[in-house]
């Protein structure tokens, strides 16, 4: 099955839906079928091999997605954000392509060999170009082919390219989403950039149920918000900083939004105060937490609405853990934790690398082939554990676990014991050489701004650890900076942070 078959049902159920955009320039779920065909004419008549968009979020985005899949050419995103360098760098690895851009990226794109630029309002404003559009259905059934090439956040060197096939998107779309379950008055605010897997997966998701996407070019809190009150929004899906944002402008204003109906949440670390005051901010809401990987097509466990609440409003301090969880696995997908040196499967409440299987789960790169073993399984380098009630916590990637002593420690803990401080805005772990222990818990710290409090001092800060967690997870040193060092997608860079405070002597 073609991801384009996903927009021709949705075509032919809800034609004279609103499906992207605002106002009367809003584009119709038939006309959104009609500009991906003539995208997919034009790439056919072209020597592309691969469709390149390097632009924000906006109505765009679905054609492209689409278009690509139609016309039987990989769709690549690429982050806008980039140096010069490293956007040109990434676009030669695909051509020849068809890239697509806004004014200011395409003049970057114009002068790479084998790319060839077309202006976003341009091709907005004629899809096929002067070239005969693709027919209805005239799409590959070979639902082995590649539909998207995502490049990875690259949080530990160069991005490789990771190759999510049509058959997987459209195995996690068909097993999470109810087609065309969404009311005509539904809105979807697209703030996640296009390179994120969340947009590709937001995209076919929201498209298949019927609901209409309103994109927000540039995040920033307060213009979220505005768009949000301005369209009624009902639906979301925010990374950890942008909920932590709009968490704290609404909090400074006093103020809710009550017309959302749903949130999702994840992509990094989401910490527990942020979530807890999210629950108050947006009283309506049914929260999500989703836990997913590019390489997995997105969520592979979930934390609904009922156990948000549940846990929020419960004394029982194991039900109320569950805010930090993962929640459950999807029906359509498998889930092993496993120990990093046997192999062998763990039991409930034993920490150890996670493993994932199931249709939705692709594994493989570009650039290096499947990664997935001879049963199916990826490897996802993330460690964790299931409770006794099958709630699936993560603690974070394999490579950001301390090992203090032959003691494992998770730099989430941590993390969540500083925040319990009042005074603590945020804060990271992470692992700086030890003569004694091997390695030892740091921590950096973002203080609540206060001009007549001065920050705590660093015992104070330890005693709040020690109250809550085992002596050795205290950290031996804690440095108060400004900010910390977040990607695009919400992911930590620990490693920035060990870069920064290991003393190179």
């Amino acid at each position: 099955m073609n991801i384009a078959m996903l927009l021709e049902m949705s075509a032919t159920a809800m034609g004279d839906r609103a499906a992207a955009g605002t106002g009367e320039s809003a584009a119709t779920y038939e006309r959104l079928l009609c500009d991906a065909a003539g995208l997919a004419g034009r790439l056919r008549a072209s020597p592309a091999e691969h469709l390149l968009l390097c632009d924000e979020p906006g109505p765009v985005l679905p054609v492209a997605l689409f278009g690509a899949g139609w016309a039987g050419v990989p769709y690549v995103p690429v982050n806008y954000r980039l140096s010069d360098k490293e956007l040109r760098s990434l676009a030669e690895r695909v051509a020849p392509a068809l890239a697509i851009a806004d004014e200011s990226n395409a003049r970057r794109l114009e002068k790479v060999e084998g790319i060839r630029v077309v202006e976003r309002d341009e091709l907005m404003a004629d899809p096929a170009g002067g070239v005969t559009p693709a027919e209805p259905g005239d799409w590959s059934s070979d639902d082995k082919a590649v539909a998207a090439l995502l490049y990875t956040s690259g949080t530990t060197g160069a991005p490789k390219s990771a190759m999510l096939r049509h058959c997987h998107l459209v195995s996690y779309v068909i097993s999470t989403v109810e087609f065309a379950g969404a009311g005509a008055d539904q809105v979807h605010i697209m703030s996640v950039p296009p390179y994120h897997i969340a947009s590709v997966a937001a995209t076919l998701s929201q498209v298949y149920a019927g609901r209409r996407i309103v994109a927000l070019p540039r995040f920033e809190a307060d213009s979220w918000i505005t768009l949000a009150r301005d369209h009624n929004a009902t639906h979301a899906m925010l990374v950890p900083t942008m909920l932590a944002r709009i968490v704290d402008a609404l909090a400074m204003r006093g103020e809710t939004i009550d017309t959302l109906r749903a949130l999702a949440y994840g992509g990094g670390k989401t910490h527990l105060s942020v979530v807890q005051e999210a629950l108050k901010r947006f009283p309506n809401a049914g929260f999500v937490h989703a836990y997913g990987l590019t390489e997995t097509s997105s969520t592979v466990s979930v934390l609904g609405p009922q156990d948000h609440r549940a846990a929020a409003d419960s004394d029982d301090p194991s039900v109320r853990a569950r805010l930090a969880s993962a929640g459950k696995v999807l029906p359509s997908v498998e889930v092993s934790i496993r120990d990093s040196d046997s192999g062998q499967e763990l039991d409930s409440g034993e920490a150890g690398e996670i493993w994932v299987r199931g249709e939705q789960v692709s594994g493989e790169y570009r650039e290096h082939g499947s990664m997935l073993d001879g049963q199916g399984w990826f490897h996802t380098r993330d460690h964790g554990y299931f409770d006794d009630d099958g709630y699936l916590f993560v603690l974070g990637r394999n490579d950001d676990i301390i090992i203090r002593g032959a003691e494992n420690i998770s730099p989430a803990e941590v993390e969540e014991a500083l925040l319990a401080h009042p005074r603590v805005a945020d804060a990271g772990a992470f692992a700086v050489p030890s003569r004694e222990w091997g390695e030892e818990v740091a921590a950096a710290v973002v203080v609540k701004a206060n001009q007549t409090i001065p920050a705590p001092p660093v015992s104070e800060l330890q005693d709040s650890v020690r109250a809550r967690l085992r002596s050795s997870r205290v950290p031996a040193r804690i440095e108060f900076v400004d900010e910390l060092p977040y990607n695009d997608t919400g992911k930590l860079l620990r490693r920035n942070l060990r870069a920064r405070f290991v003393d190179p002597r």
